[in-house]
């Protein structure tokens, strides 16, 4: 097992990939460096000696300066290295794009419904249209369970605090979000909830949905009803009788949408886990199917990379668009646009934001940029797509399940038990954490350090990911865990 990365020849920083100690000495391209610091599991330290405002550059780029004159082996953190980023920057389109080979034909299991969309669960969802109804819609989860059987593979509610009281486009976010989960094949069928009164009320949340199939979607006003858990139990009776007719097919991975996404990151997300997650990606688009990139102020500092794999000029300039609308969304509430990594990136070794972005844009893989979704659209293009929403992991992961992924890889460092609407994969960047939370990790790229190439590791994701789409559950859905928020960016009433 090695005991630290260099991860680019252009680097001046090596990563602890196990905790160093103070005065042993490591050799890096033949020359023997003295550590003049321990330094933990996942941080950084210095090559050679820089100067004071000397770039520390990791992945082969800057990631920050120091912010004072250091020598060889010492330890380079948040106590002595800042970002290099400023606010609104310049872009120009230099386009760098490597069209990928296509692969063998792969496939898996899953349910074909009647409009031609593909889903890997067969669940019946509870949308309540507002907060106001979210107790009554748990209740019903709760007592309809009974009713699961067969292929109905689960019934499901999924609360939330808005559909009133809201203005601008924090309504407009609820309800399309909303009309896209009641839209998503995942769910077989669908009971809509609504209290009445509310300004996402059902009539108006139909403007949103569009079309649907009679059989598969159901509405239920709590208001217009005497016994509301009487008249919902009829209405998930109808439900359980038409999602118990869909089975299992054999479906190719071309129609395979997945989300990425990553949370509690480490200094080992961007060597072990993200570039797995990576491979993965050019692996199911090379199939024809289709990944999601999102959390865009996690794009901050790497933005230029992903703008340079736009395959025209129209997809560079939504790139622009999409990052420069957030930077004006932190600046329109006063707030600082790189106020980030958070404590748990710090702790476990990311200094800057640049670090954090370049690490974390490694879930994208080397596939063309095809399309660049704002939050809330939802997937038309097969292959490699950017999606704005915030970083926040249950926000994020939810815009994701919402544009259409069946499912969520979320990388992690540090582990979180959370879920989305869609099966959520966690994936540990280190071993310890996955022994430690075994009952939250699905998948250990901490074997990477152990000497396991990334193509191979990337190669059994993939089939780790055909798994469970056919039918294998991740922890959080064994938990019984699944959770939904929606971005909320103004007044409420």
């Amino acid at each position: 097992m090695q005991d630290f990365i260099k991860i680019n020849s252009k680097d001046n920083v090596a990563v602890a990939l196990a905790d160093l100690t103070k005065g042993s000495t490591v050799t890096v391209d033949n020359e023997a460096v003295t550590l003049l610091e321990d330094i933990p599991r996942g941080h950084k330290f210095t090559l050679v000696a820089l100067k004071e405002n000397d770039d520390v550059v990791k992945y082969g780029f800057p990631i920050g300066h120091v912010t004072t004159a250091v020598e060889a082996g010492t330890w380079v953190h948040t106590h002595n290295v800042k970002t290099n980023l400023g606010d609104l920057l310049e872009y120009s389109y230099t386009p760098n794009v490597t069209p990928l080979q296509n692969r063998e034909k792969a496939y898996f299991d899953g349910y074909r419904r009647e409009n031609g969309k593909v889903g890997i669960r067969n669940e019946i969802w509870i949308v309540p249209t507002v907060g106001c109804v979210n107790s009554i819609a748990s209740a019903m989860e709760k007592q309809f369970a009974s009713k699961v059987g067969g292929t109905v593979e689960d019934i499901i509610a999924f609360p939330h605090p808005y559909g009133c009281s809201q203005m601008g486009d924090d309504q407009e976010n609820t309800r399309t979000i909303l009309a896209d989960l009641i839209n998503h094949p995942n769910a077989g069928g669908v009971l809509v909830l609504g209290l009445g009164c509310e300004n996402s009320n059902i009539p108006e949340l139909k403007k949103y949905i569009g079309e649907y199939d009679e059989n598969r979607v159901k509405f239920l006003v709590c208001q217009d009803v005497e016994d509301e858990m009487e008249a919902a139990e009829a209405l998930i009776d109808e439900l359980v009788a038409y999602v118990g007719q869909f089975k299992r097919e054999k479906i190719g991975a071309d129609e395979l949408i997945i989300g990425m996404k990553c949370g509690g990151s480490d200094g080992l997300s961007g060597i072990t886990a993200n570039p797995t997650v990576g491979g993965f990606s050019d692996i199911l688009v090379a199939q024809g199917g289709t990944t999601v990139l999102t959390e865009v102020p996690e794009m901050f500092g790497a933005e230029t990379l992903l703008m340079a794999r736009c395959e025209s000029e129209e997809l560079f300039n939504k790139t622009v668009d999409m990052i420069n609308d957030f930077k004006n969304y932190f600046t329109s509430h006063n707030q600082t646009i790189y106020e980030n990594p958070s404590p748990g990136n710090k702790k476990g070794g990311i200094s800057t934001l640049e670090d954090k972005s370049l690490g974390c844009t490694q879930k994208s893989g080397s596939a063309p940029v095809k399309d660049v979704l704002k939050y809330g659209e939802t997937v038309k293009t097969k292959g490699l797509n950017l999606l704005s929403a915030p970083g926040n992991d249950l926000v994020a992961s939810t815009a994701l399940a919402a544009s259409g992924c069946h499912m969520v890889l979320f990388t992690t460092g540090r582990g979180t038990p959370f879920a989305s609407p869609v099966p959520t994969m966690k994936i540990s960047t280190n071993t310890p954490l996955a022994t430690k939370k075994n009952n939250w990790i699905d998948f250990n790229c901490g074997v990477m350090v152990e000497d396991k190439p990334l193509d191979v590791l990337s190669e059994e994701l993939f089939q780790y990911v055909l798994a469970v789409a056919s039918g294998k559950k991740v922890k959080a859905e064994e938990a019984g865990f699944h959770d939904m928020a929606i971005f909320k960016q103004g007044v409420t009433l």
